[in-house]
């Protein structure tokens, strides 16, 4: 379902190759060390005041022209760089799968937890109503991590791998775990508001696809070649709206939000970029809220 992010493959038509990555020989990229020269990939980046530059450099404390004690290394969005920047994406595949393995064991949990708008409760009579109308708004969040098949969680998994990893390396811990849940949130609110009220949905794939939109988002801040991410994306879509089964509403929903939260954490100004960045992840909250209010006012 989705791809790891290509890298730049060089200038259209120049014929020469494009040089690897010092620390990771596999990856190829177009961008550079601004201190040392030495090619460095959307992992191995730390940005400075002009340009990124190498950990080597940052740790020498000459990567961005201060004394090492003025401050911390940050990412292109202004993240402090981390020891282990895949952290937060291991632990967000470790609460997958151990959701998984929980409803696996307990499968009736997976009426509690996954998204419904309204339905009625599988208890006996007298039973009741059940739902995000009836108040569980909970199950926006918990749908997210749930997954019942095991391609389902494996394609989600991947692609979580693949994209959220650099993405966390690029951005940092808090703004990736942002874009991650925000993304989410989107994609269920959209479920919400659009999807008939009784039918249920589930699955991280809102969250994946908003960190596709982000990988998009950030391929073009680096000037990678587009290409391939967009072919990538058509297939994505195509497959969303051909296939029976897929909440073609969430992936929508993620991939708009992923959008838009990229856009302002790559792009905010620096003078002011973490009210930017925190403003534009409170926008997206805030049309969550509205969607989530507004069919619960339709379905009351």
């Amino acid at each position: 379902m989705d791809q790891q992010p290509p890298m730049d493959r060089g200038a259209s038509g120049s014929g020469a190759p494009t040089p690897a990555c010092y620390r990771h020989p596999d990856r190829e990229t177009g961008v550079g060390c601004t201190r040392c020269g030495r090619p460095i990939c959307p992992d191995c980046m730390v940005e400075a005041s002009v340009g990124f530059q190498c950990p080597d450099c940052v740790r020498r404390g000459s990567g961005t022209g201060r004394h090492p004690a003025a401050g911390r290394p940050r990412t292109v969005a202004g993240g402090p760089v981390a020891a282990d920047p895949r952290l937060v994406t291991k632990i967000l595949l470790g609460v997958n799968l151990a959701v998984f393995l929980l409803v696996t064991v307990r499968p009736v949990l997976v009426g509690d937890l996954t998204l419904v708008g309204l339905a009625w409760d599988r208890e006996p009579p007298p039973g009741g109503l059940a739902g995000v109308a009836e108040g569980q708004w909970y199950r926006l969040a918990t749908s997210m991590f749930l997954h019942q098949e095991v391609v389902h969680i494996a394609f989600n998994m991947l692609g979580l791998w693949w994209l959220g990893g650099q993405l966390e390396a690029v951005l940092g811990r808090s703004r990736y775990l942002a874009l991650y849940l925000l993304s989410g949130l989107a994609g269920s609110a959209l479920t919400y508001l659009l999807a008939p009220p009784g039918e249920q949905s589930l699955g991280a794939s809102g969250a994946i696809y908003g960190l596709f939109g982000a990988t998009a988002v950030l391929m073009r801040r680096m000037n990678y070649d587009m290409r391939p991410v967009l072919v990538l994306l058509a297939l994505n879509l195509f497959f969303t709206f051909s296939w029976d089964g897929i909440a073609w509403e969430a992936h929508i929903g993620g991939l708009v939000a992923g959008v838009v939260i990229a856009v302002g954490l790559v792009h905010a100004p620096r003078e002011r970029r973490t009210a930017v960045q925190a403003g534009v992840c409170a926008l997206v909250l805030l049309a969550v809220v509205a969607m989530v209010v507004a069919r619960t006012v339709e379905l009351s």
